[in-house]
């Protein structure tokens, strides 16, 4: 399970070293992909693959349904994270995200996010209010 907020830098080859806590889930590969807000949604190859099942059973003569898989899937990347837990964020991604040299990567439970780090902040004040409004009535079967 991905939890927390970490705060790595990417370096100029497009690079950034995963959180110590994230390394054993994603040491066997991973994926990077088009997240909503603006983010990079990270998986591992399991949970992907879980995903990718779950899309299949999307109807195909729903058009929302259409172009949801065709932009999430088109901007997928495998990766396999180095010796010393570095990964490379293709130039697409990092530009779909507006990635500058600080970032955020959150965990997310059944995966992580990453984020540029003023995208983040700004995301984070405008829901924490939200959150801390939340009741039962908004989230059904939660509280």
């Amino acid at each position: 399970m991905f939890l927390g907020t970490h705060s790595p830098r990417l370096d100029e080859k497009g690079r950034l070293i995963l959180p110590a806590k994230f390394r054993d889930e994603l040491s066997n590969g991973l994926v990077l992909t088009r997240g909503q807000e603006r983010c990079i949604y990270v998986f591992s190859h399991k949970e992907f693959e879980r995903m990718h099942e779950q899309l299949r059973n999307a109807p195909i003569s729903s058009r929302t349904s259409r172009d949801y898989i065709r932009v999430f899937l088109s901007g997928a990347s495998d990766e396999m994270p180095d010796k010393q837990g570095r990964i490379t964020i293709p130039s697409a991604l990092r530009q779909y995200a507006g990635l500058n040299k600080e970032l955020a990567v959150i965990g997310a439970g059944t995966r992580a996010e990453i984020w540029d780090q003023g995208a983040w902040v700004t995301y984070l004040n405008e829901k924490e209010t939200q959150f801390s409004e939340t009741d039962e009535l908004d989230i059904p079967g939660f509280f």
